[in-house]
C-alpha cells in the first residue's frame, strides 16, 4: 500500500439536487447521477470533448486511440481543480483530494491518522468504463461464490459477511498494435515404429520450417497498479473496454479513482511481452496446422509493432473483506460484470478426505486395469 495515490473527484463532480440542495453521486444502476438523501436522478449528458488530432465522428463516445510516439504531448495532467495529498500514517497510502476537502480518515485501512503532504499531478484518464454492479448486487454475489466454495469451511460459508464496500476506479493501459513477425521452428510427426521383441513404440521425425505472420492486436489490457494482488486483480478479468465512455468526471462522482503508478512507458513494455507469448502461441498452432504436425520446438520469433496506439482508462472494482477466526480475507468484485475472487479460508479434513477419496479411486483403477492384464 505505498505510495498508493487515489484521485477523489467531489469537487469535479459537485452537482447538487435541485430538489434537496444534496451532493448527487454516480449510480450504477440508472448509469447517471441519483442524490442519495431524495433519491432524485438525473442522466448524464452526452460527452462534447473535442480531442485534438481524433478525426471527427472517430470517437463514438469513447476513449480516443493516442498515438504512444506522441504519449508525452498528450499527457494532460489537469483534473480541473485543485488537489491536496493525505498520507495515511497507518497504511501508507496516500489519498488526492480537492483542496477544500477535510478528511478524516483513509479510504484503505480505516484510520485516522491522516496528514497533509505537498500537491500531485498526473497524466487524466481518457476514459471510463463505468459500474454497472451495485454494493448490493456486489455484496449477493459474494454470498454466492463463498457458498461455491468447496475446501471453504462450512461455518465460514455460513457465517462470513462482507465489512463495507470501498467503490474504486482502478487504472488501466489498453494498446492497440499491428504485428509482423518472422519465425522459424522444427515441427514434429509421430508414427509408431515396431521393435524386435514385437512391441511398438512412437518415433518422432522432426522438420524445419520458417515464414511470416502478421496479427492485429486490439485493447490489450494492462493494469497500471502495483499496489493490489496481481493474481486477485486478473481474477476479475476480463472487462470488455469497448463500453468505455469518455471520461465525464459525473462517472466517478462517489467513488474513489486510483493514481497510475505504472507509467505508459513500462506498461507498454508489460503488454509487448503479452502480446509476444500470444504470438508464439498463435505461431505454433499455425505450424501444427499447416503441416499437421503434433510436436513444435525450437520456435524462434522476431516481431515488429507498428501504429501502436493507447488508451488510459478507469476500470471499476469493488473491494471487500471478511473475517474468520480472527483472520482477514480479502476479495474483489468486478464492478461491470460482477465476476468474484479473492481468498477464502481452507478446511484440512476436506482437503485430507479428497485426496483419500482420490487415492482410493486411483488404487482401484489400476487394480482393476491389472486384473485385466493390461
Amino acid at each position: 500500500m505505498d505510495d498508493l495515490n487515489l484521485v477523489d473527484t467531489l469537487q469535479e463532480t459537485d452537482r447538487k439536487c435541485p430538489d434537496c440542495g444534496g451532493t448527487m453521486d454516480f449510480d450504477p444502476e440508472t448509469g447517471g447521477l441519483k442524490c442519495p438523501y431524495c433519491d432524485h436522478t438525473e442522466k448524464i449528458p452526452a460527452s462534447q470533448n473535442i480531442v485534438a488530432g481524433v478525426r471527427p465522428g472517430a470517437l463514438n463516445g469513447s476513449a480516443p486511440e493516442l498515438s504512444l510516439a506522441d504519449a508525452e504531448k498528450t499527457g494532460n495532467n489537469d483534473w480541473g481543480v485543485a488537489k491536496k495529498t493525505v498520507i495515511c500514517k497507518s497504511c501508507g497510502a496516500e489519498t488526492v483530494y480537492d483542496r477544500n476537502v477535510v478528511s478524516a480518515e483513509c479510504p484503505y485501512c480505516g484510520s485516522n491518522q491522516v496528514m497533509e503532504a505537498g500537491d500531485t499531478e498526473t497524466m487524466a484518464p481518457g476514459g471510463v468504463v463505468p459500474f454497472k454492479i451495485t454494493q448490493a448486487d456486489a455484496s449477493n454475489r459474494f454470498t454466492s461464490w463463498i457458498k461455491n466454495k468447496f475446501f471453504a469451511p462450512k461455518l465460514a460459508k455460513q457465517s462470513a459477511r462482507a465489512e463495507s464496500f470501498k467503490g474504486i476506479y482502478l487504472p488501466y493501459w489498453t494498446f492497440d498494435a499491428d504485428t509482423h513477425s518472422a519465425y522459424r521452428a522444427e515441427y514434429g510427426k509421430d508414427r509408431r515404429e515396431r521393435q524386435h521383441d514385437g512391441k511398438e513404440r512412437i518415433v518422432t521425425d522432426w522438420y524445419g520450417t520458417r515464414g511470416e505472420f502478421s496479427q492485429s492486436f486490439d485493447d490489450e489490457l494492462v493494469c497500471g497498479t502495483d499496489h493490489h494482488d496481481t493474481a486477485m486483480l486478473r481474477g476479475v478479468e476480463p472487462f470488455n473496454t469497448a463500453e468505455n465512455k469518455i471520461y465525464k468526471p459525473e462517472y466517478v462522482a462517489g467513488f474513489a479513482a486510483e493514481r497510475y503508478s505504472i507509467g505508459i512507458k513500462a506498461a507498454w513494455e508489460k503488454a509487448k511481452a503479452s502480446i509476444q507469448n500470444k504470438l508464439r502461441s498463435l505461431i505454433t498452432n499455425k505450424i501444427l496446422r499447416e503441416h499437421g504436425a503434433d510436436h513444435v520446438r525450437n520456435l524462434e520469433v522476431k516481431s515488429s509493432f507498428s501504429t501502436p496506439t493507447y488508451k488510459y482508462l478507469l476500470l471499476p472494482v469493488w473491494l471487500s473483506s471478511f473475517k474468520y477466526k480472527d483472520k482477514v480475507y480479502q476479495f474483489m468484485v468486478n464492478g461491470q460484470t460482477g465476476k468474484v475472487t479473492g481468498s477464502t479460508p481452507v478446511s484440512v479434513p476436506k482437503v485430507v478426505i479428497t485426496v483419500l477419496v482420490v487415492l482410493v479411486i486411483l488404487w482401484l483403477l489400476f487394480g482393476g486395469l491389472q486384473s485385466l492384464g493390461v
